[in-house]
């Protein structure tokens, strides 16, 4: 019986024993649980993480950092969430993380750390919310980490069909290998997997390290021919070397070396987001040869930020480097890419124009950006096939122009490149050098930048363009203030307080602006004249000669218009704010004011004064009028000159006219 009794008492001990572990195990891991039970924002991280038992033992025992999505982030997320995937078996703070480190998740797949220039931490495309840290030691001693994250982590895994552990953290080359078992959506690589076999190129994606890979999928390989294209040098650049780059840590726009750059052959490749949020990469090869011709090959992501052993895969909708459709099929082929609006534009419009691009054998399309088309001032015109037809030939040139060429015409001047229609013009400016570079061109009134240059195709270039041409957006005033060309015109009307005027959205005005050239030609013509315009002192008289280029009425007057008038009458009466400004204005046949420009064209000359001004760019539209730049500004040395040879300053004036009141109440008085 006493045995028995001893027993009985052993084994409740044991049993106590083995609550109290069990307790003291528990607690242990108690306060890294407790901070996310506690926080309502990591809610759904939390409820996977308790029915996790090796996570659960992770936090009782061991040193770990854990990076915890919102739930924000979850609601954005799809698919499964592996929370292994999201805890490493070592406690590091932000500025400890290393560039890799190995999760806890079967076969340790790593984890790829950036920092950005902004001092932003990205776990592979996650960023780590700095303010929410999180670091304690449990009651085993061991010290632990929690980072908030803004995105669910998602390792590379098989589809369910798989066979288990059939691929376990696999590196590029076994990505491409067995990528049908993979769990990556309807992407397929074969084709491109054939042309890496073909070209012995294995190497370059099993090559241990950290690299980016961009694979194209099957999708862009439709032409029967390209695939034969992707020779090893192409293949090549698709790889970024020893830097892994995430979508969302990227640095949009920043040039990449690629394998493929060499002394004969230079590619860079670089990724940039939309703000529709699709991501696309591009390959610009800097100096080609005869089967990689220079130029920019733009491909969208499709699938982007699969990790694997070493570096991170992104799936393209096409291949980089290969340049094998003319203008008219890269159009098409944006029916759901960056032009896909442009492209809903001119098959909205009949279609008509895709075919005038078709039959061109060399051509050059500004075409605007999908975010371009959201302009509020483009909806009241978008119906109106006819003007629209006008705005969409104003976006194609005939002629292959790239960056360099623009900046040959641009060395001395701003370059001035026709359109379709020879009566319009198109002007270019390049500010800057190399990848710092900015390009601006201006087209019925808008100024748009170049945000994406040099877009190849076998038949021309595409440049990618921030605004629509052709429609307004700006008033006089605005046009003046940011328009390269018309600065002079700018600074004088300033301090002569003229401009102040020019922002009444109430008037319809016809500006006659004279360019800065013009006003140049003028420091030649009558130097002493040309110093004066330009000081405070004569602000009087700057503004009564800006004042005669101005007309003020309840319309505009295009340069067509005023041509018409002149064949009516032998001179046109227009009215200024003073008075009235007499011209002619007559059409005739001559060259573009530029050297390299080879052909002839029909542009527009004003008669004042037995002085012939020619048009440099006519019907500059705004928004509360229109402005013709022209070569020369309407001026004569006596302008600013009174007699005696004696100039007369604003205070001049200003003292004439108090002597003047002086005498005038001293008379009084008297």
């Amino acid at each position: 019986m006493i045995e028995h009794h001893r027993r009985r008492l052993s084994a409740s001990a044991a049993l106590l024993l083995l609550c109290c572990c069990c307790w003291a195990s528990t607690a242990a891991g108690a306060e890294l649980a407790d901070k996310l039970r506690d926080d309502t924002e990591l809610s759904q991280f939390y409820s996977l993480l308790e029915q996790n038992p090796v996570a659960n033992s992770t936090l009782s025992l061991r040193s770990c950092t854990i990076f915890v999505p919102t739930n924000e982030a979850f609601q954005r997320h799809r698919g499964s969430t592996h929370v292994l995937y999201h805890i490493i078996t070592v406690a590091l703070s932000k500025d400890q993380l290393p560039k890799t480190v190995s999760s806890d998740m079967d076969g340790n797949p790593p984890l790829y750390i950036t920092k950005n220039r902004n001092g932003d931490v990205y776990v592979n495309n996650a960023r780590i919310i700095p303010s929410l840290t999180v670091e304690l030691t449990n009651r085993e001693g061991k010290r632990q980490v929690m980072h908030i994250i803004d995105e669910v982590l998602e390792p590379l895994t098989t589809l369910p069909t798989a066979k288990p552990d059939a691929i376990t953290n696999p590196d590029a080359y076994q990505f491409l290998q067995q990528a049908d078992l993979l769990n990556i959506g309807d992407n397929r690589v074969r084709t491109y997997r054939s042309q890496v076999a073909l070209m012995k190129k294995e190497t370059i994606y099993s090559a241990p390290g950290t690299h980016t890979f961009l694979l194209p999928v099957d999708e862009g390989f439709k032409l029967s021919t390209r695939s034969s294209l992707v020779d090893a040098k192409v293949i090549d650049g698709h790889v970024i070397p020893n830097t892994v780059i995430f979508t969302a840590a990227s640095q949009h726009d920043e040039p990449k070396t690629s394998a493929a750059f060499e002394d004969l052959l230079k590619v860079t490749v670089s990724f940039f987001k939309q703000k529709d949020g699709k991501m696309y990469v591009k390959s610009n090869t800097i100096i080609g040869d005869a089967k990689h011709p220079q130029g920019v090959v733009l491909a969208e992501i499709v699938k982007a930020n699969i990790p694997v052993r070493n570096g991170v895969v992104h799936l393209i909708h096409r291949p980089l480097m290969i340049i094998d459709t003319t203008v008219t099929q890269f159009l098409q082929d944006n029916e759901n890419g960056a032009l896909r609006k442009f492209y809903e534009v001119i098959m909205d419009n009949g279609g008509a124009v895709l075919d005038d691009i078709n039959n061109l054998a060399e051509v050059t399309i500004l075409a605007p950006s999908n975010d371009a088309w959201n302009a509020s001032s483009i909806n009241n015109i978008v119906r109106d096939r006819k003007k629209m037809s006008e705005i969409l030939n104003m976006h194609i040139i005939k002629e292959r122009l790239n960056v360099e060429k623009i900046r040959q015409k641009n060395a001395n001047m701003i370059a001035q490149v026709p359109t379709v229609n020879n009566r319009t013009f198109l002007y270019f400016n390049v500010r800057g050098e190399g990848s710092d570079a900015v390009i601006t061109v201006e087209g019925g009134g808008v100024n748009a930048t170049v945000v994406q240059a040099d877009v190849a195709q076998t038949n021309g270039f595409v440049h990618i363009i921030d605004r629509v041409l052709g429609v307004p957006h700006t008033t006089v005033l605005g046009k003046l203030e940011s328009d390269p060309m018309m600065s002079d015109t700018y600074k004088m009307g300033h301090f002569s307080n003229f401009n102040d005027q020019l922002n009444n959205t109430q008037r319809r005005y016809t500006f006659f602006v004279p360019r800065d050239k013009g006003w140049q030609k003028t420091e030649l013509d009558y130097p002493s004249a040309h110093k004066k315009l330009f000081m405070r002192d004569f602000a009087y008289h700057s503004k009564a000669i800006l004042e005669r280029h101005l007309v003020i009425a309840d319309r505009v007057f295009t340069i067509k218009d005023l041509a018409q008038m002149s064949l009516v009458s032998d001179t046109v009466l227009l009215p200024t704010f003073r008075d009235s400004l007499k011209i002619k204005v007559e059409e005739e046949a001559g060259h573009l004011h530029d050297e390299y420009a080879s052909h002839e064209w029909t542009g527009y000359v004003i008669i004042w004064n037995y002085k012939k001004i020619n048009v440099y760019r006519p019907d500059v539209e705004c928004t509360n009028g229109i402005i013709h730049v022209i070569d020369y500004p309407l001026l004569e040395e006596k302008d600013i000159v009174v007699s005696g040879g004696s100039y007369l300053t604003e205070s001049s004036i200003c003292i004439m006219l108090a002597n003047l009141i002086m005498i005038t109440v001293a008379k009084f008085l008297n």
